[in-house]
């Protein structure tokens, strides 16, 4: 029997190109098993709960509450997922909203217009002309900074609802306007179209920070959701002058790439108005290091744990369909109530992420994985056996479900599948083994398929394979 890699799988494209098939719904998981050096995990289901008053533009935690923009009301969502109280309107152009928090208050910067939320509940707008139209928030050193895509803005460190125009910093060394604001390590980074500034607190009777011409670094976000800090850097989908989009991390003053060549190519299957509609944002669980890159048809994400463990860059693909690609349900995470809360970017549903299932919102979604290239030296076989080995017996009761296969001598065509029962609940010593699997003149490639009734893991694929068929 032979061992065959499961973890990214490989086709070709029209041109005479190999590319990488990313596991869809399924994460590789890093873990010595005695079985093999990883396997392939059902992704997280999501569990619906509650209705909003419109689709979700953001969330956060804040003194224990979780807090949402949904449509144009501020909302606070209990363990129920039941809209508690509807706080104030933020009004609602239909893109994501920002939050940011001092000592005393919450802000929200949507539509245009900075809001606030204080620690006694009351509900606040900024009037104040000076702070301009407000693309985005971050607090630090005690300031709100506001950035209308050309000046970054301070609040009065005495008044948050009051703007000093004397006290406004221009990201200066290139044209390029500035289309979100973040906070790493104490410092303000100014994230420009094609560059990324950072501004340090320096004091004095002026504005209250200043570029740092060192740490400049030449390429920038495609759009505000399009960064967000991860692994203690600022992690981002765009570019720098004249380049194609990728995905980078702020690293020292310098960009380092963590895109793959397929994710590039995913990411230049769109346009640049269609990416900069691209929301990223992170998750830290159960040893893993997510970074989700939400687009328009698809969610890819990154694992820097398994990418360091396995010593290649490892992304997967999240769906929220049974055929073909789709918007992922799962948006805008937020840690409270000792789980991951999450909201439907396309209805008013909230709810939460869930191991204990892979459906999404109780609806049956798709897996799927393929291997790398099975070779026999140019000889030709026979493949007479394929095993999978998995974790089996864990579907949800009553549940039947059905597991195929396919392959392909060419990477571009398939061939009829071949299904197997996955096994019921109970079943766990199953063997899912497909016998007389046919012949490959050169080489050949496997696909698995499944939904997420068959809520098993993959630990490997054996395959007996057997002389030469020619």
């Amino acid at each position: 029997m032979v061992q065959v890699p499961i973890l990214s799988g490989i086709f070709t494209s029209n041109g005479p190109d190999m590319r990488i098939a990313y596991p869809v719904n399924m994460v590789p998981v890093p873990a010595d098993s005695g079985i093999s050096k990883g396997y392939l995990r059902p992704a997280d289901g999501i569990v619906g709960q509650g209705e909003g008053t419109g689709v979700a533009r953001g969330g956060i935690e804040w003194r224990g509450i979780l807090y949402r923009v949904m449509g144009s009301s501020l909302v606070s969502v209990d363990v129920n997922g039941v809209v508690s109280s509807v706080i104030g309107d933020v009004g609602d152009n239909g893109v994501p909203v920002s939050f940011s928090y001092g000592f005393d208050r919450l802000a929200i910067a949507s539509n245009g217009t900075l809001y606030y939320l204080t620690d006694a509940n009351v509900f606040l707008t900024v009037t104040d002309p000076n702070a301009g139209v407000v693309l985005d928030v971050q607090w630090i050193d005690g300031y709100f900074a506001v950035t209308d895509g050309e000046f970054v803005a301070f609040s009065d460190i005495n008044d948050p609802m009051s703007f000093d125009p004397f006290k406004y910093v221009s990201s200066e060394s290139d044209p390029d306007p500035v289309v979100a604001l973040a906070r790493l390590r104490n410092e303000l980074l100014a994230v420009n179209r094609n560059s990324i500034e950072t501004l340090a607190n320096v004091g004095g009777s002026g504005a209250p920070f200043a570029r740092i011409a060192g740490a400049k670094i030449t390429k920038g976000a495609i759009g505000k959701d399009a960064c967000c800090i991860f692994l203690e850097t600022l992690a981002f989908v765009g570019s720098g002058y004249n380049e194609a989009p990728g995905v980078y991390l702020g690293v020292n003053a310098q960009a380092q790439k963590i895109s793959t060549v397929e994710v590039d190519r995913v990411l230049a299957s769109f346009t640049e108005d269609e990416l900069s509609q691209v929301v990223v944002e992170t998750r830290n669980d159960n040893a893993h290091q997510h970074l989700y890159i939400h687009l328009l048809d698809r969610t890819l994400v990154y694992d820097a744990a398994a990418s360091q463990a396995l010593g290649a860059q490892v992304w997967f693909t999240l769906v929220s369909t049974l055929e073909g690609m789709s918007i992922y349900r799962a948006r805008f995470f937020v840690w409270c109530f000792d789980r991951w809360n999450s909201a439907d970017p396309t209805s008013f549903v909230v709810g939460y992420l869930t191991q204990s299932v892979s459906s999404h919102y109780g609806q049956p979604v798709r897996w799927e994985f393929g291997t790398s290239i099975i070779y026999n030296d140019g000889r030709g076989a026979v493949i007479s056996e394929l095993e999978l080995v998995g974790l089996t017996g864990r579907v949800l009761l009553g549940k039947d479900p059905v597991i195929s296969t396919s392959y392909s001598l060419d990477g571009m065509e398939w061939s009829l599948e071949k299904s197997i029962p996955a096994g019921k609940i109970g079943q766990r010593q199953k063997r899912l083994v497909w016998f007389k699997q046919g012949s490959m003149l050169h080489w050949r490639i496997q696909r698995f398929r499944g939904t997420s009734d068959a809520h098993i893991s993959f630990t490997r694929l054996e395959a007996q394979i057997t002389g030469s068929a020619f």
